[in-house]
Order: C-alpha cells, then sequence, then structure tokens
C-alpha cells in the first residue's frame, strides 16, 4: 500500500464496501468467474484495487508501472489532453488496451484512483484478447 492510502486510513473511521467486480479477457481468465461480489475495507478505487490485487494476481495485468507501459507504439503523444480529459499519472496509469472502469465510466474520466466508491458499485477490470494476424 502507498503512503497516500495509508495516510488517507489513517485520519478516518474503518468503513467496509461492497462491489459488484466484472471482468473481461486475461483478468477473466486469471480469476476464472466474469464476475464476483467483493467486500473490502476503505470507500475509493484506490483502496478496492489495493485489497483486491493482494488477494488476486492480476495487477501486472491491469495496472503499469511506467508510462511506457501504458502506451503502445503507434499512438499520439499528447502533452495537453482536449477539454476535461486527463491522464492518470504515472503509477496510476493502466496497462496499453486495459481498462478499469466504475459503473461503466473510465477511472480517468471521474476522479482516477481517488474516485469514492458506494456499496453495489460496478467496478470492471478489462484486459481484452488481442489478436494480430
Amino acid at each position: 500500500m502507498d503512503s497516500r492510502a495509508i495516510q488517507a486510513r489513517a485520519g478516518r473511521k474503518h468503513t467496509t464496501t461492497t462491489v459488484e467486480a466484472r471482468f473481461t479477457g486475461h483478468v477473466r481468465t486469471a480469476i476464472g468467474t466474469h464476475r464476483l461480489e467483493y467486500t473490502f475495507e476503505g470507500d475509493t478505487l484506490r483502496e478496492f484495487l489495493d485489497a483486491f490485487f493482494d488477494e488476486y494476481d492480476v495487477r501486472d495485468l491491469v495496472m503499469a508501472k511506467r508510462d511506457a507501459e501504458a502506451t503502445t507504439r503507434g499512438w499520439v503523444t499528447v502533452e495537453r489532453p482536449p477539454g476535461t480529459w486527463r491522464k492518470n499519472p504515472e503509477g496510476e496509469q493502466t496497462r496499453a488496451y486495459a481498462r478499469v472502469m466504475v459503473n461503466g465510466n473510465f477511472n480517468e474520466n471521474l476522479e482516477g484512483l481517488d474516485t469514492k466508491l458506494e456499496d453495489g458499485d460496478r467496478v470492471a477490470l478489462v484486459n481484452p484478447f488481442m489478436y494480430c494476424v
């Protein structure tokens, strides 16, 4: 768990949140199901991911450690994204082609990993199969 998550937990009471976790592609294969109910301590996407990845070894299928893992050859470099679109900071990005969604919205279009979760929310970890000919 990173220092921000530890500091955030230290200043508040312990809460638990239960979400419906959904999976596609490589993540679904690794976990062995397409959906499960998951209860974790906390109420943010960051806390969900930390707890979930501690229990299920799929972090490397979803999260990029460096910018280079979050992009692929041929994608345009964007210095200043248009409109309200923004890029998650390094270390909080998904791998190329993988996504984290909350209730059908990409996490970077919400509050990134600091997105608040409520009981019953749907969190999807998406890493589709890619076939090249």
